[in-house]
């Protein structure tokens, strides 16, 4: 489990075949192989600590589902270590599971920093919602606004120097995680409904039962 809080930039040093190395001056110091890294939203397993990189094995699924496959020495990489119990949730919780690659659409500087828009993966429409969490590139962003095909968010200089989305430009592709309480109550909600429907079913049975059961039915 993540935050959304980027502790570090790191770079890419190779992405051969699945392997992907990535330098590090922070996140190397705790993630043995076996532990869990966030790299710009998707979690990893850590296969290879060189003390001044990670090595990650990476499925053909996590290339089709996210934008890692595109990355190319040198490029910039958001970085999160797993989340502690005596940690301070500062952004939302992420579990680092893409749900989808949207395009950016525009980018806008204003004073005091970034106004960014980012098209709606197709089937995540429902988990949009204003002033709602949602993670971009591993960054936990609050939406501004949102129209019939895209959702802004707003980035203070803070965000910009320290993440990958200070570079971003309108048709880059970036990694999408809608909050994942939305899905867990959209998901109860369609059980319960489910059950009304189920009881309404079979009360409707029950009562045509009596009915054929009464005299001259």
């Amino acid at each position: 489990m993540f935050t959304g809080i980027v502790e570090e930039l790191g770079r890419v040093a190779e992405l051969e075949g699945p392997r992907l190395t990535v330098a590090s001056e922070l996140a190397v110091l705790d993630s043995p192989v076996g532990a869990s890294v966030a790299v710009n939203g998707v979690c990893l397993t850590v296969v290879e600590n060189t003390e001044s990189a990670l090595a990650f094995e990476i499925s053909e699924e996590t290339f089709d589902r996210t934008t890692l496959g595109g990355l190319r020495p040198g490029d910039p990489v958001n970085l999160e270590r797993p989340v502690t119990l005596t940690a301070r949730m500062g952004g939302h919780m992420v579990q680092g599971h893409v749900d989808g690659v949207a395009a950016v659409t525009e980018v806008t500087p204003q004073e005091g920093g970034t106004t960014v828009r980012i098209a709606i993966p197709e089937g995540l429409e429902q988990y949009v919602v204003e002033k709602g969490s949602i993670t971009v590139d591993g960054v936990s962003l609050t939406i501004t606004g949102i129209d019939d095909e895209s959702f802004g968010v707003a980035l203070v200089p803070h965000t910009l120097e320290v993440t990958t989305l200070g570079t971003v430009r309108p048709g880059d592709a970036v990694n999408i995680e809608v909050d994942v309480l939305a899905k867990y109550v959209e998901r109860i909600l369609d059980i319960a409904q489910q059950q009304q429907l189920q009881q309404h079913l079979q009360q409707q049975a029950q009562q045509m039962g009596e009915q054929q059961q009464e005299p001259g039915a």
